[in-house]
């Protein structure tokens, strides 16, 4: 897919670390996306601080896709946007496979495991278990257990044993991670049980900033996906460059490793 003939940028946008088209990193995130799933499918998570970079999208649009996404039991895939994938394709035909998988095993919630070129310390680490029967183009594992930003010798020897870093794509039936949720964070359940109940409706708003008004900090990795590793499985994904793009430092060491390779060719 040309991204240049995706929709024209406005406020907020930089160029693309590999020099193309200047996007946002959410465009570039569902460019990527629409290469497997529908855009009638498709629905963002975005913060009110950040309307003037997301204010170009059909806010209505994308809200009753919200809402269609969370009346059905399809199988579901859930994407951060700030991070750099090398092949889009690639990295797409391993979410589509996850995607399959997780239909016939309702029962898992998937993660997508990067395989490591470094022994990284600012990543969370994925061990992989035993293998999960079933048919995939690629093999499936159980979570052995999570490593989050170990010390450099324990990267080091998370690498030498086959690793994965933890792209936090996940694919799950909507109502088995809401599960997870549930019996990990108990809280966010009450919290959001008044929300739940006004969606679609005038007071939705008013329901969701008083829920959030309520949350403290949440760690997503430590307080859910680790509480029950036993219901996690993972597919690796090897041969592209992936990048998570949260801090200045890696956006500038990625796109010095782009530039390397662009001279290199």
């Amino acid at each position: 897919m040309n991204l240049q003939h995706g929709p024209s940028c406005q406020r907020g946008c930089e160029p693309r670390l590999d020099g193309g088209y200047p996007e946002t990193l959410l465009e570039q995130t569902r460019w990527r996306v629409g290469r497997v799933i529908a855009p009638s499918r498709t629905f963002f998570g975005v913060t009110h601080r950040h309307e003037d970079y997301y204010r170009p999208a059909p806010a209505i649009l994308y809200a009753l896709m919200r809402l269609e996404a969370v009346t059905t039991s399809a199988a579901t895939a859930i994407f951060p946007s700030d991070r750099y994938v090398s092949d889009d394709g690639a990295f797409m035909a391993r979410v589509e496979s996850a995607l399959s998988f997780v239909t016939q095993r309702p029962d898992l919630v998937m993660l997508l495991g990067i395989a490591a070129d470094r022994p990284e310390i600012e990543y969370g680490w994925i061990e992989p278990g035993d293998p999960v029967p079933g048919s995939s183009r690629w093999p499936v594992y159980r979570v052995q257990r999570f490593w989050e930003k170990p010390t450099a010798d324990v990267a080091q020897h998370l690498s030498g044993r086959g690793c994965l870093w933890n792209s936090f794509v996940m694919v799950a039936h909507p109502a088995r991670l809401r599960r997870l949720i549930g019996r990990s964070v108990p809280a966010l359940t009450d919290v959001f049980a008044a929300l739940g109940a006004r969606l679609g409706t005038a007071w939705e708003m008013a329901a969701a900033r008083s829920a959030y008004a309520r949350l403290g900090s949440i760690d997503f990795s430590r307080q859910v996906l680790q509480s029950d590793p036993s219901s996690l499985a993972v597919l690796p994904v090897a041969g592209l460059g992936w990048s998570d793009l949260g801090s200045p430092a890696r956006v500038l060491a990625t796109r010095e490793g782009l530039e390397r390779s662009l001279v290199t060719a």
